[in-house]
């Protein structure tokens, strides 16, 4: 592939999956997201911790992906958090592995605890308002 096909799939992921993050994190707070968005903080968890132990803990195949395309750039030494590079890349803040994987983890529980609720508490609603 040239590296045209490349770099294009390289901007694809930076923003795919930023989006995707994004909407991880924020997405219950828009009501008609809010099944969507448990939908992939669930696939999310899986990927992370079921896929994981194969792969690694914390393992996500976008982030896979995404360093396929950038190795095949010439990118070397790639951080094994995704949130590090991104906050490097986009930012030009960096930090050390350690922050990007706690508040990342520490961020997707409060967004899946809070999109847990915010579902349920729809969903009695929609209930009680058909009965």
């Amino acid at each position: 592939m040239s590296d045209f096909i490349f770099h294009t799939l390289d901007y694809f992921f930076l923003i795919f999956h930023s989006l995707f993050t994004l909407f991880n994190a924020l997405g219950w707070a828009v009501k008609k997201w809010r099944k969507w968005n448990l939908i992939c903080l669930l696939l999310t968890g899986g990927s992370w911790f079921i896929l994981g132990i194969f792969f690694g803990m914390g393992y996500c195949p976008f982030t896979d992906w995404h360093w396929q395309v950038l190795r095949e750039l010439g990118h070397r030494d790639l951080p094994y958090s995704y949130i590090q590079y991104l906050l490097d890349r986009v930012f030009s803040v960096e930090v050390g592995a350690g922050f990007a994987d706690t508040t990342t983890v520490v961020v997707f529980f409060v967004a899946l605890a809070v999109s847990i609720y915010l579902n349920i508490v729809d969903y009695y609603k929609n209930k009680n308002a058909t009965t």
